[in-house]
């Protein structure tokens, strides 16, 4: 059940509701395209759902309007669960534009639900960390400006600091590692600059390397773990995770010594970066538990 607003003007929408089948479309759908729609698929029974349930609330109505959460109760709502692919609880999707936009599954610390809503917000005028996350693909020299700006508005906006030195990185910038070293241990950022650090040594890898060269290469004698891998990290640099995990992860089942088991650390070190809720990582978790056990 949503939490109740006690005292709340009639004239102002609840940051939370629930949600059914028949109400799905106008107060999810159709809500999205002004206002981004958390969805929360719960159930009563569900111990971890109890768990981040309040955290949402919590979140969706300290937002002040920035997105609203809806909850759906799955052991009510079966076909909604079945529709969009609900395969465990707690499942949250976030949905923009009438379309879903991203997603987790399972009880995240308020830390990355907050670093998760961070992303798939859209940013306000006078939040420099959000404009900057949106402008990371299109032009990350801008993006990096404005994780300045952010950080010269508040030097201990970690979160910030951290993805100054992830979009460093990813361009080869060295100033990417220094700012990763400068985050604190003891933050909820640093499990996460540490593994960005071990990810600049790996695309350090590739450096002098030609994409289209090593996929001919790769193509021609698949079983040239030191192309594959060289690969893997140019891909890796190039946010082409799915593509880099299968490469690192045959490089695992083919030949683990390589590199002193190179390719699981850096394995590893992909899936703290890109962190549990992104959907690539618990199929790859799996597969590497396979290849390895």
């Amino acid at each position: 059940m949503a939490t109740q607003i006690l005292g709340q003007a009639a004239s102002k929408p609840a940051a939370v509701f629930d949600v059914d089948e028949r109400t799905f479309q106008a107060q999810v759908l159709e809500r999205s395209r002004t206002t981004p729609v958390v969805v929360d698929f719960w159930a009563p029974w569900c111990g971890p759902c109890r768990v981040l349930g309040p955290t949402l609330e919590k979140l969706a109505n300290e937002s002040k309007g920035a997105f609203v959460l809806a909850k759906v109760n799955v052991d009510n709502n079966p076909r909604l669960a079945q529709m969009f692919r609900v395969q465990g609880i707690p499942a949250v999707k976030a949905f923009r534009d009438g379309k879903l936009a991203d997603q987790f599954e399972g009880a995240l610390p308020e830390s990355q639900v907050r670093a998760w809503l961070k992303r798939v917000l859209p940013a306000q005028a006078n939040d420099p960390f959000g404009a900057a996350r949106e402008l990371e693909d299109r032009d990350p020299a801008e993006a990096a400006a404005r994780y300045r700006l952010a950080l010269g508005q508040n030097p201990d906006d970690h979160e910030a600091l951290l993805a100054l030195g992830r979009v460093l990185v990813l361009q080869g910038e060295a100033e990417g590692v220094e700012a990763l070293r400068q985050v604190p241990s003891g933050t909820p950022q640093h499990a996460a600059a540490q593994a960005w650090l071990a990810l600049a040594e790996f695309f350090g890898e590739a450096r002098t390397s030609k994409l289209d060269a090593l996929k001919a290469q790769v193509a021609a004698t698949p079983n040239d773990v030191d192309a594959r891998y060289k690969l893997a990290a140019l891909l890796a640099r190039a946010r082409q995770n799915e593509e880099a995990i299968d490469h690192l992860l045959a490089i695992v089942g083919r030949n683990r010594a390589f590199r002193d088991d190179g390719a699981r650390k850096a394995l590893l070190a992909l899936f703290a970066a890109l962190g549990d809720q992104d959907p690539l990582v618990a199929p790859a978790r799996r597969k590497l538990a396979n290849l390895l056990f």
